[in-house]
């Protein structure tokens, strides 16, 4: 990887997680929000830095001390750790 494509991976990441603090304020309870919401923001689902499997099988993907996760197709459950 480059070091410019490394940048603007970056700065997707910083961006996303900039959208999710938007959205949550200062809570560190979970939020359930429209994934259209995220979508008319300009959130990219592609970035994270990591996920996690919980035991039930759903994927947390994080982003920094964010984690979200599709609660359904319509809905993302968001929460800051």
């Amino acid at each position: 990887m480059t070091r410019d494509a490394a940048v603007s991976i970056d700065k997707i990441l910083h961006r996303n997680r900039s959208i999710l603090l938007e959205l949550t304020g200062k809570t560190k309870k979970p939020i359930k929000i429209n994934r259209l919401q995220l979508d008319k923001k300009k959130f990219n689902f592609k970035y994270h830095t990591h996920t996690q499997v919980n035991s039930k099988g759903k994927t947390y993907h994080y982003i920094y001390d964010f984690w979200w996760m599709s609660f359904s197709d319509d809905e993302i459950l968001i929460a800051r750790r």
